[in-house]
């Protein structure tokens, strides 16, 4: 593969990012422009079909690629699915049709930004959670250092290529294998925690492994499927304070803070009521977040007009629908009324102006994590823990 070829389109790619306001410290751009993404793609990677219809994903291999042309896909900023319900592509026998995406090659303007939030120096002890690929933990090193960067992978498969892939690019940073959402103590106290994997709170185990004033940029999320990209600061008493960030940012959700398997879903009569809000709000950024804080434990499906809601831990629904009049019904059933939640909820998030999630922020203490609106005073939700 032409090495001149591969610095040319990183430089490119540098260069767009710096433009956009994505990557602005020198430090960050030096680690961009230095570290060959390509090498962490590894053999192959999966192609998505475009919608509508179910996604099928093709494995696209190094070795029936032309070399300018696995270049040019390594340096889209464009994220890079490498392997599909635990089979990586370049283990795939074929096509794959409606497969689910369990490890990826993050955009580089994603990770990049997001590293750029950390204010990470030489020296600085930073623990990964999700490993990936191994690019971001390349990243990482180059600024840090490789033997102040940890990075932890809960797949054995993915773990291995990923140091694989380290080691070929001449970094030496630690990948453990096991469940990040639990740390590393060995390597612990940290001074940043970053995570590229979706959690729905903030584990205690992990939070005691970073010192006092050190910084966590974790994304929330649920099975309602928001996301929320929150900064803290780690009080070294066990607590943290910080806020959402602006952007829109999402990851595959933690194995171990998956929702659990169902099977069918059988809708059932319920008690039926106009809806006091347009169940689309639930397609929104924030609106999706807000509605997951008031039912922390309910599945969404659906879209628009006609959304569903289901409890995981109760078996409850909600389910709304077009009246025919320009409103909404909403037909609920079991112990929890998961509409209700969601329409207080969303009624005061509107109240203050619908603002972006950014207009939130999160606290933890030893007693419980809230998620507030404006300032530590204003509506706050509890989150599941």
């Amino acid at each position: 593969m032409n090495a001149d070829s591969a610095t040319r389109m990183r430089h490119r790619l540098v260069d767009k990012l710096v433009m956009e306001g994505r990557v602005t410290r020198a430090e960050v751009r030096r680690a961009a422009e230095t570290v060959p993404r390509e090498v962490f793609l590894g053999e192959a990677v999966y192609r998505p079909s475009r919608p509508p219809g179910v996604t099928e994903w093709t494995p696209v291999r190094r070795d029936r690629t032309p070399a300018d042309a696995w270049l040019e896909l390594a340096y889209r900023d464009e994220t890079w699915v490498t392997q599909l319900d635990g089979v990586l592509a370049e283990d795939a026998a074929g096509a794959v049709t409606g497969g689910t995406p369990t490890s990826s090659s993050t955009l580089p303007g994603s990770v990049l930004w997001m590293i750029e939030q950390l204010g990470i120096t030489a020296g600085s002890r930073v623990l990964i959670i999700g490993a990936g690929t191994g690019y971001s933990t390349a990243l990482v090193s180059e600024i840090a250092g490789a033997g102040n960067t940890t990075a932890v992978e809960t797949d054995p498969a993915a773990a291995e290529r990923a140091r694989n892939a380290l080691t070929e690019a001449g970094y030496g940073a630690a990948v453990i294998t096991g469940d990040g959402l639990r740390g590393h103590p060995d390597a612990a106290p940290y001074d940043v925690v970053i995570a590229f994997c979706s959690m729905r709170h903030v584990p205690y185990g992990l939070l005691r492994q970073v010192r006092g004033g050190g910084t966590l940029l974790l994304t929330l999320a649920g099975w309602a499927f928001g996301h929320g990209l929150v900064r803290l600061t780690a009080d070294g008493e066990g607590g943290a304070t910080g806020r959402f960030l602006p952007g829109y940012t999402s990851f595959m959700m933690a194995r171990s803070h998956a929702q659990p398997s169902r099977g069918p879903v059988e809708f059932l009569p319920g008690v039926r009521r106009p809806s006091l809000i347009d169940p689309a709000v639930l397609d929104d950024w924030t609106g999706r977040f807000v509605a997951q804080l008031a039912a922390p434990s309910a599945e969404r499906l659906g879209l628009g007009e006609e959304q569903i809601l289901l409890d995981v831990a109760t078996g409850s629904q909600a389910r709304s629908r077009p009246d025919g009049k320009g409103g909404w019904t909403v037909t609920q059933r079991g112990p929890l009324r998961l509409w209700d939640a969601v329409e207080e909820a969303v009624g005061v998030w509107q109240g203050r102006g619908a603002p972006h999630l950014s207009a939130f922020g999160l606290t933890v203490t030893p007693d419980g994590q809230r998620v507030w609106l404006g300032d530590l005073d204003g509506p706050a939700w509890s989150l599941p823990v």
